[in-house]
């Protein structure tokens, strides 16, 4: 029942249309259920009297009832559609601007296909149901005790067979309802398996044929759309017995209505005008059961999508803010005091990601962060703006601890280029603007020479007006780097983090990127994450994590004499480095 209160508060603004559209439901019903009765005048008055003014006035209203319940039942179709559409939009509309606020701890917890598919095929599955419940739940219920009044009224020993009839089908449907409902959960989440699967390889195309993998890749996708197959046959096997058994009773009931009604005819107990509107509402009631069982079985495959549905919804972020927050970060330099960090919700010493961190640092500071793979040094940056927050321990921006920043001020400090970098479809300065959006043509130009953008984006035809493809994939790896680091830097941030975010650059560039940086944005404090020493060696601090824990932190000088890890890695680099001069 929660559920239900839940899915209808969506209807909102299209509340008239869900109202009116089961009115002129009810309407065209009882213009249906009129003409059956006026027939059977026509043919036991009129025909038997030969009475040609009854017949054509009867006639005449028979024409009316039918052109009234031919337009009653296009408006309803009309407001079942505008409806319905509508409050799919609403329910798209509530889990998009809600997964905006989840953290990346609940979109992990779903998944970025499972969403995907709640947003299309589980809304769809809702929003054909909710039609179907406007108007044929509304329409069979009514059009079935219309009719069966109608029956009584003419013949009662003949209501008997629909009032046995009724309940026996009753019990068949909520059969077929129990059983299927668990296929049909099964059902949408090998969806979101399948999903994943095309998501990946689309999105992976380039690298998929680099390696020659498309026959993996069609053994995978046949593997999870088998199984798509084989649970959604095990559904429609279980409500395929719904078209047989509704068909048979169907027929019994047109076959025992005939043999008692010729015998009533023959009896005088009855004209054959009566029998004939009898046959006719006998086809209204059992086509209404037919409806009714098409939107039970709807219903069935809809139940397990709203319940998807309301799961994204209700999902509450794990990231919000407190009451009364500070809105405005003073400066950029960061604390870290005891913070430990883990991803899953055990309590347990060896499944903590950073362990013990304890950091200083200043306003305006560079900070190199260097390690293995594996080490956390994407976790402990994502931990600054919230994108996480820490399991133990406090992070504290500006003297205050990130928790009691409102996260939209405390986000718009915090500027970050990460490990993957992501363009829109869209032009080079639509792009830009990600990092402010009312930035003018000379601002745009300024933070792409700080991130040495500038120099290659005027060479393209169009400039800045230039097109990218979806995800960036018509500029170079370095390019795509280059412009996700000016559209940090255009939002003139506190903080700047860079994740490993200069790996596709050559040295020289990178060079002249952390230069632009020193001169030109001195006060903001710079994290630069590398694999390159050559990235890192000139910064303020260099941290060396290794395995979740700070193994070393000082000048390059300074870890050269006293850490092993980065003496290791600077000699490998720096040996790899020299033998490729003297190539």
């Amino acid at each position: 029942m929660k559920m239900l209160k839940k899915l209808a508060s969506y209807i909102k603004d299209y509340k008239k249309d869900t109202i009116l559209t089961p009115i002129f439901v009810i309407l065209e019903v009882i213009m249906e259920v009129i003409i059956p009765l006026l027939m059977a005048r026509i043919i036991d008055v009129g025909i038997q009297n030969g009475d040609v003014h009854y017949i054509l006035e009867m006639g005449a209203l028979l024409i009316v009832s039918a052109i009234l319940s031919l337009t009653f039942g296009m408006l309803s179709g009309r407001f079942a559609a505008k409806a319905s559409s509508g409050y799919a939009k609403n329910l798209r509309k509530a889990m998009f601007h809600k997964v905006q606020d989840y953290s990346f701890e609940n979109i992990d917890k779903f998944s970025t296909s499972s969403l995907v598919t709640r947003m299309t095929t589980d809304v769809t599955n809702v929003q054909m149901a909710f039609q179907m419940i406007i108007r044929i739940l509304v329409r069979g219920p009514i059009m079935m005790i219309f009719a069966l009044i109608m029956v009584m009224t003419i013949s009662f020993k003949l209501s008997v067979i629909f009032l046995v009839a009724i309940p026996v089908l009753g019990a068949i449907l909520f059969f077929i309802a129990i059983k299927a409902h668990p296929n049909f959960e099964r059902v949408f989440k090998k969806y979101d398996k399948l999903n994943r699967v095309v998501q990946e390889n689309v999105s992976a195309i380039r690298v998929v044929k680099a390696y020659v993998r498309e026959s993996f890749e069609e053994k995978k996708f046949k593997e999870v759309n088998d199984e798509v197959y084989t649970n959604f046959k095990k559904a429609e096997k279980i409500v395929a017995f719904n078209g047989p058994v509704m068909q048979f009773t169907i027929y019994a009931c047109i076959l025992l209505i005939s043999w008692i009604g010729t015998q009533l005819i023959v009896g005088g107990e009855m004209q054959t005008g009566q029998l004939s509107s009898i046959i006719t509402y006998a086809w209204q009631i059992l086509a209404s059961l037919m409806m009714l069982s098409m939107v039970f079985v709807m219903i069935i495959m809809a139940q397990s999508s709203a319940e998807r549905i309301i799961e994204v919804i209700d999902e509450e972020p794990t990231i919000k803010d407190k009451e009364n927050p500070v809105k405005e970060v003073k400066n950029g330099s960061i604390t870290f005091e005891n913070v430990s960090f883990q991803y899953s919700d055990e309590k347990s010493e060896d499944k903590y990601a950073l362990k013990n961190i304890n950091l200083e640092i200043k306003e305006g500071e560079t900070i190199g962060i260097i390690g293995g793979t594996g080490s956390s040094k994407s976790t402990l940056v994502q931990l600054i703006p919230r994108l996480y927050d820490v399991t133990k321990g406090s992070i504290k921006v500006g003297g205050i601890d990130v928790r009691d920043y409102e996260i939209h001020a405390l986000r718009d400090a915090v500027a970050m280029v990460l490990q993957k970098n992501v363009l829109f479809s869209g032009t080079i300065a639509e792009n830009l603007r990600w990092g402010k959006k009312n930035a003018d043509q000379e601002e745009l130009e300024d933070a792409c020479k700080l991130a040495q953008a500038d120099g290659f984006i005027k060479e393209f035809p169009s400039k800045y007006e230039t097109v990218l493809d979806q995800g960036g994939t018509n500029v170079s790896g370095g390019q795509k780097q280059r412009i996700c680091i000016a559209r940090a830097i255009l939002k003139k941030p506190k903080i700047l983090i860079l994740d490993d975010s200069t790996s596709a650059v050559d040295t020289k560039t990178d060079s002249l990127i952390r230069k632009a940086f020193r001169e030109e944005i001195p006060n903001t404090t710079k994290i630069i994450i590398a694999q390159r020493v050559s990235s890192v060696e000139d910064a303020d601090k260099i941290i060396v994590l290794n395995d979740g824990k700070i193994d070393g932190i000082g000048t390059s000088e300074e870890l050269l004499k006293t850490n092993e890890i980065y003496r290791e890695v600077y000699e490998t680099q720096m040996k790899g480095g020299d033998e490729d001069a003297e190539n």
